[in-house]
């Protein structure tokens, strides 16, 4: 291929940000750095449960979801709960499974959860921590083992839990409004 005299225009222009009007109704990003960092403030992770906590990146309270990495430093049953809306998980440290399904989600593993799925989750003992950084849509139920609810939790839960813990903290209730969009 020739250098044309347009070859040059096209490379200069393509290192040209975008200088057009912003698309109306949009958002501001959210840049979470350090987000996997083993390392960070433990005023960040929110309690859950005993030896259970969560790390908010994303709560999007308008469209019904939360990304958030959940920690657990302890084996044994977590929750069983059923899925409102898809589930996206990746496994960053540890291993974990579902009492009903023959699959382990092992470091570096992603997994679908379905809506409807409904499942146990255990930590097998051995597991010094689990960090898995899930993605859910709408909300988790919490079943019986006969399916009879017995608790939701969804991205309201989480925003209400996350500004009560950061309050405690010292870092603010608010502190939690850079990770609701």
């Amino acid at each position: 291929m020739t250098d044309t005299p347009d070859a040059g225009r096209i490379r200069d222009e393509a290192a040209i940000p975008y200088r057009g009007p912003l698309l109306p109704n949009t958002v501001d990003d959210l840049v979470e750095l350090g987000a996997l960092d083993v390392e960070c403030d433990e005023r960040l992770w929110v309690p859950q449960a005993p030896d259970v906590t969560f790390r908010p990146l994303l709560l999007s309270a308008t469209q019904g979801y939360f990304v958030n990495i959940l920690r657990v430093r302890r084996s044994g049953i977590l929750s069983r709960h059923r899925h409102a809306g898809p589930v996206h998980a990746t496994t960053l440290r540890g291993r974990w499974h579902y009492l009903e399904h023959d699959w382990w989600a092992e470091e570096g593993s992603y997994a679908f959860e379905p809506p409807g799925d409904i499942h146990t989750l255990e930590v097998p003992e051995g597991v010094e921590e689990m960090r898995t950084l899930f993605h859910v849509t709408g909300a988790y139920i919490y079943v019986d083992p006969d399916g009879n609810p017995t608790g939701v939790e969804d991205v309201f839960s989480k925003i209400e839990n996350a500004r009560r813990h950061y309050a405690e903290v010292g870092l603010g209730a608010d502190y939690v409004d850079r990770f609701i969009r």
